[in-house]
C-alpha cells in the first residue's frame, strides 16, 4: 500500500490516494531515496496532491536523502503554491539543505522573485543565514547570478528586509566588492545605496 500511494502521489491521483490511505498505507511512507508521497507530491508538481496528504497528516518538515523536503524544494525550484501550502502547515523554515541553507538562498541563487519576496514578507526564514560555503542569500545572488533584472529585484527585497549588506564570505570578501569585481553597476549601486562598505 506503501508504494501505491507513492504512485498516485506523483501522478496526482486523488482516488488513488484516498485509496491507499484507506488501505493502511503510511502517510509518511518512503521511497527507495528516503522521498515521502508528499515530497514525490512535490517534485511532480502535484498541488491538489499535495493538499490531500497534508491533510491527511502527513508531515511537511521530512527531508529524504538529499536533504531536500517540499519547503527546501519549493524555494529552490520557484514553486510558489507549493511553498504556501507547506508553510501554512507550519513548515519549519530553519531546515537546512545539504549545503546547509534554508530555503532564501536558493532562491535568490535562482532569481525566484516571487519566492524570495513571499519567504521575507510570509515566514521567519533567517534572511543573513550563512551555508557551508559561507554564503548567504544576498552572497549568492550575486556570486551566481548575471546581475541581471531578477537578482536586482532580489537584492532590493533582501536589503529591504535588513540583510546585512557588510556581511562577508568565508574570504572576507563583501558583498560590494564582488558585485563590482563581477560588473553588476545596477546591483552595486543598490548596495552602494543601502551603505555598503567594499
Amino acid at each position: 500500500m506503501d508504494e501505491r500511494l507513492i504512485i498516485a502521489a506523483a501522478a496526482g491521483d486523488l482516488d488513488g490516494i484516498a485509496a491507499a490511505l484507506a488501505g493502511g498505507a503510511d502517510v509518511d511512507a518512503r521511497d527507495a531515496t528516503g522521498r515521502t508521497p508528499l515530497m514525490v507530491a512535490t517534485e511532480a508538481r502535484q498541488t491538489e496532491a499535495f493538499r490531500v496528504l497534508l491533510a491527511s497528516g502527513a508531515d511537511v518538515d521530512l527531508q529524504d536523502d538529499k536533504l531536500d523536503n517540499p519547503f527546501l524544494y519549493t524555494g529552490a525550484e520557484g514553486l510558489l503554491d507549493i511553498l504556501m501550502l507547506a508553510h501554512e502547515a507550519g513548515a519549519d523554515p530553519t531546515i537546512t539543505n545539504r549545503y546547509g541553507g534554508v530555503a532564501l538562498i536558493p532562491a535568490a541563487e535562482r532569481g525566484h522573485v516571487e519566492i524570495v519576496r513571499y519567504l521575507l514578507t510570509e515566514t521567519d526564514v533567517d534572511v543573513d543565514h550563512v551555508n557551508r560555503l559561507g554564503w548567504t542569500a544576498l552572497l549568492e545572488a550575486i556570486l551566481l547570478s548575471d546581475g541581471g533584472p531578477a537578482h536586482q529585484a532580489i537584492v532590493a527585497l533582501l536589503i529591504e528586509h535588513g540583510a546585512d549588506v557588510d556581511l562577508a564570505d568565508g574570504d572576507g570578501v563583501r558583498p560590494l566588492a564582488h558585485a563590482r569585481a563581477r560588473g553588476q553597476v545596477e546591483i552595486a549601486a543598490l548596495l552602494q545605496a543601502a551603505g555598503a562598505r567594499p
